[in-house]
């Protein structure tokens, strides 16, 4: 069978490409390895984690919060069965979604392992054997598995990745966290809101590396309210399955030595790119540093009719990112000039607060020298979120101190993975604070703190503080 684009790997940036070809009147196949579509965003990431920190943060507040909104809970109890069952079958319905989209679009969806076998040839084997399609284009969007430690591999009985994480028996009542990074923290949260005590080990000194140092200090401050504890700077050297436990060692910012105990050991220290078995050899391409495929500006590899997208390039690994380079490929393949803009790709982690960003961080613009202003705006002095309870947290505008160009706004409170949006769209017009303070937000509301950082951001002009 011959194909205009074949596309091996079925999660957020192969699927969304997938579509977007199809639209654009290609003839397109898909292939997947495992029985459903959507990656590891929607079986073992995204989806499943968003469905377990919602239901874990009803209970939190049932348990916590309710009593001074005047809302009394008898006999609360945690079913965590319920849980994992609910979390389920939002995967299911979010996955039959994707297949349906795939139908209506009329692609191709072949469930096997797919391989480069030569220029523009494609190998997949199935259950019934294998057989070889052609294709004009082809993509390769074969995400990423969780990065394991080197000398103690996770065995997925008591140290674990996210993905068994996500599907416990119970509630553990103590967690080890190796990595202070998003999937660590989200999920450490998941469970330290039904009453785990979990411990988290970073090599490095703070949490959120990746992100504005003070989203890291704040996050860490209001996680540890929640019970969380920290050894920041400490180095694992030892990971051991003892059966009903783990045992783990390792030296702390002070030389100090640490032995630490608990039920599960969740290894959480990043993910690399999945190449295996993707016959790579037969065109004449070799992975690059750390594993990932290489890609030009526009995406395409060294080998003629060949793209990749998604975290087996490297970059954020971030489902969103993937899409927009799945969509970028599908449009270059069909003629058009897309707009694809990494410097305004945002980052969120679903804690509670909730952590958001999008540009560059405060330490970058001092790293290359820019002369920065900054403005910040505490939620507390918002009248929203007093009503709500949901105090925790600021907004934080920084804009080039000449031109007042906005190049980054970190968030972390109440709603700011979704609030994170009207900071892009800011960003993507090239606004100035000036622009964004000068926009009417509806009173009152969590996003009016990002109109007064933006206004502290012009020159002190915050109103409400």
């Amino acid at each position: 069978m011959s194909y205009d684009l074949c596309i091996i790997g079925g999660g957020p940036g192969g699927y969304v490409c997938a579509i977007r070809a199809a639209q654009l009147g290609l003839k397109v196949a898909l292939i997947e390895r495992y029985p459903s579509l959507g990656g590891t965003c929607t079986n073992v990431g995204c989806i499943p984690s968003k469905a377990l920190l919602d239901s874990s943060e009803h209970y939190h507040n049932a348990a916590k919060n309710f009593k001074q909104h005047g809302i009394g809970v008898e006999g609360l109890s945690l079913d965590f069965g319920q849980m994992r069952k609910r979390k389920d079958q939002v995967v299911g319905i979010t996955a039959t979604g994707i297949a349906k989209l795939m139908e209506k679009n009329g692609i191709t969806v072949i469930h096997g392992h797919g391989r480069l076998d030569g220029p523009g040839r494609v190998t997949v084997k199935t259950n019934e054997g294998e057989s070889t399609l052609e294709a004009k284009e082809i993509v390769l969007a074969t995400g990423s598995k969780p990065t394991n430690l080197p000398f103690a591999p996770c065995d997925k009985q008591r140290i674990i990745t996210s993905t068994e994480a996500l599907s416990l028996p119970e509630a553990p009542k103590t967690l080890l966290v190796i990595g202070a990074g998003v999937i660590g923290l989200e999920l450490g949260s998941v469970y330290a809101r039904l009453g785990t005590k979990v411990t988290v080990v970073e090599a490095l000194d703070r949490c959120l590396p990746t992100m504005d140092g003070e989203l890291g200090v704040e996050l860490e401050r209001s996680l540890k309210k929640l019970g969380f504890r920290f050894h920041l700077g400490a180095k694992v050297s030892e990971l051991v399955n003892r059966g009903e436990d783990v045992l783990l060692k390792a030296v702390d910012a002070k030389g100090r030595e640490l032995e630490l105990e608990a039920e599960y050991c969740l290894v959480a220290i990043g993910r690399r790119p999945y190449t295996e078995g993707l016959g790579l050899e037969s065109v004449g391409l070799q992975t690059g540093p750390r594993g990932f495929l290489q890609v030009d500006a526009e995406l395409r590899t060294s080998a003629k009719g060949l793209w990749a997208i998604g975290d087996v390039i490297g970059g954020a690994m971030l489902a969103h990112k993937a899409e927009e380079e799945g969509v970028a490929v599908a449009e270059r393949i069909a003629g058009h000039k897309p707009h694809l803009n990494y410097g305004t790709i945002p980052g969120v982690v679903y804690t509670w607060p909730e952590v958001a960003a999008v540009g560059a961080s405060e330490e970058e613009l001092k790293e290359r020298g820019r002369e920065i202003r900054v403005g910040r705006f505490p939620f507390v002095a918002l009248g929203r979120a007093r009503a709500a309870g949901d105090k925790e947290g600021f907004v934080k505008v920084i804009v080039d101190a000449a031109s007042d160009e906005i190049l980054g706004v970190h968030m972390i409170g109440p709603r700011c993975a979704d609030m994170i949006a009207e900071a892009v769209t800011a960003m993507e017009y090239h606004a100035s604070a000036e622009d964004l303070a000068s926009m009417c937000h509806a009173h009152p509301t969590f996003s009016e703190a990002i109109k007064e950082a933006a206004l502290a951001a012009t020159g002190d002009r915050a109103l409400h503080l």
